[in-house]
């Protein structure tokens, strides 16, 4: 079973809907759901955009086939994520509060909104399709694998604008390193800065993980830090180097549920720094992980960092899916039979 997206030109003639629902059962799929993506053409048609549920037997070309015979124009076929499955109208609602709590956030918003990822706009050869917004002095540079329509992009200035409105009212803080996060299952996290007092928290964090969790962060299962490696964890260590450890605490701050490090590369130039992730089972594919590496990240670049870099066992590709989730390109290398990861970051909005 896989969930495909589908954009059609849905003419305004009534059961014309009907039909289209017709096509698809007769391709043996079904419409898990449909929403208007493209603003009305001359002869009334929009861009309706579907996401399909196609059965292992069935072939998504046949399911094209099938709305193409009933005289339907299809403009999009491409794979979807079970995450999309939530309701466009609450997660744009969701989105919108995310903004209000934090006007920094809008751009990872604007890319969360068109399911894009941010793309440094000083680069030359994008895969797929670009798109910049200007908001005031504000650039951001979207890409993703098909199309932005006008419908879209102007749901994703109105959130920009929202995000300026807020700042001139409000301004941040530098020093303001609390965030409350909603995740996207409406559940609430707060960001902050980690101390030294946080031993047992974090220590109890590692303890919830399952083993392959652990292995996947530290490359072993051990179900208790030893005390140095906890402090390094939270900069209280010999070694400390000044890095940075972000936490992610539930609402009431009574138990870490993730962990963000991001120290400088051991034996590196100061414009690489290293991350890492720790995200407790129960708290996963919500994401977490994601929010933290994007944190961990702007960091990176307000330090001047130019890159970050990442280890991983060669069987898990967990670390990978996050970097580009956060929407960073890694490339790896094997060494010593640990895969490596670098990936540059992108250049500051300005």
């Amino acid at each position: 079973m896989a969930l495909w997206r589908v954009h059609v030109e849905l003419e305004d003639i009534p059961g014309r809907l009907g039909e289209l629902a017709t096509a698809v059962g007769a391709a043996g799929c079904n419409i898990i759901s449909l929403h208007v993506v493209g603003e009305p053409a001359d002869d009334g048609s929009v861009t309706d955009e579907l996401l399909v549920k196609v059965p292992d037997p069935a072939e998504p070309a046949a399911l094209v086939d099938e709305i193409t015979a009933a005289g339907i124009p299809c403009t999009l076929l491409v794979r979807a994520d079970a995450a999309e499955l939530s309701d466009p109208t609450t997660t744009a609602l969701a989105l919108a509060r995310m903004v209000a709590a934090d006007p920094g956030s809008a751009p990872r918003a604007v890319a969360t909104l068109l399911r894009a990822r941010l793309v440094d706009p000083a680069a030359t050869s994008v895969e797929g399709h670009t798109h910049t917004l200007r908001v005031g002095a504000q650039q951001l540079r979207l890409g993703r694998g098909w199309p932005f329509t006008a419908t879209e992009l102007s749901r994703a200035a109105a959130l920009l604008e929202l995000a300026a409105q807020l700042a001139m009212r409000a301004p941040t803080r530098a020093d303001d390193a609390d965030r409350i996060l909603l995740l996207r299952d409406g559940s609430e996290v707060r960001m902050r800065a980690a101390t030294p007092d946080d031993r047992l928290l974090v220590a109890a964090l590692h303890a919830r993980c399952a083993p392959e969790t652990r292995r996947s962060r530290f490359l072993s299962p051990a179900p208790r830090l030893p005390d140095d490696q906890l402090d390094g964890l939270l900069g209280a260590g010999p070694g400390d180097r000044s890095g940075q450890v972000v936490l992610a605490v539930t609402a009431d701050g009574g138990s870490a549920v993730g962990l963000v490090n991001l120290d400088p590369e051991p034996d590196g130039p100061p414009t690489t720094g290293r991350v890492a992730v720790l995200v407790e089972d129960a708290w996963q594919g919500r994401g977490l992980g994601t929010a933290l590496l994007r944190r961990a990240a702007d960091a990176a670049v307000e330090l001047g960092m130019v890159e970050v870099t990442g280890v991983a066992r060669p069987d898990d590709l967990g670390v990978t899916r996050l970097l580009r989730r956060a929407g960073l390109r890694p490339s790896a290398e094997i060494v010593d039979a640990t895969v490596r990861l670098r990936a540059p970051l992108p250049t500051p909005v300005r």
